[in-house]
């Protein structure tokens, strides 16, 4: 499988991350009155860690306004990159490699329902006739 490689994001990359797959494009304003909603943020830092991320290649950025002082930020990796790559690592650094045995402790530690234990039957019937490559 082709896997994108890009820099780990921190937590508080995450956070700017998932603020963009909601509502991108967006400006370094209106991304940091979301943050403020969970945590107290400077409007500096949140505009540092994401000039950060543009240098990372975490997200894209664009000039609008007629002085074209007003940047719009986007995300540049999918939500579903960064998952990924994210549960490789834990499952590397957690499970030593693993996946079964994390999916084993999950579901050994959470009361599951049997329309939730329905959908995992499904999902592995699934990889038994369309094995992934």
């Amino acid at each position: 499988m082709n896997k994108l490689k890009f820099s780990k994001p921190s937590e508080n990359e995450l956070a700017i991350l998932q603020v963009l797959w909601e509502r991108e494009p967006a400006t370094v304003k209106s991304v940091n009155e979301v943050l403020n909603q969970k945590k107290p943020t400077g409007y500096t830092t949140t505009l540092k860690l994401m000039q950060i991320m543009h240098d990372k290649g975490l997200v894209t950025r664009t000039t609008e306004g007629a002085k074209g002082k007003s940047h719009l930020y986007s995300s540049a990796v999918t939500e579903k990159q960064v998952n990924g790559q994210l549960l490789d690592q834990f499952i590397q650094r957690v499970f030593r490699g693993s996946a079964s045995s994390m999916v084993m402790r999950a579901i050994g530690r959470s009361e599951i329902s049997a329309e939730e234990i329905e959908e995992i039957r499904n999902f592995l019937d699934g990889l038994d006739n369309n094995p992934p490559s």
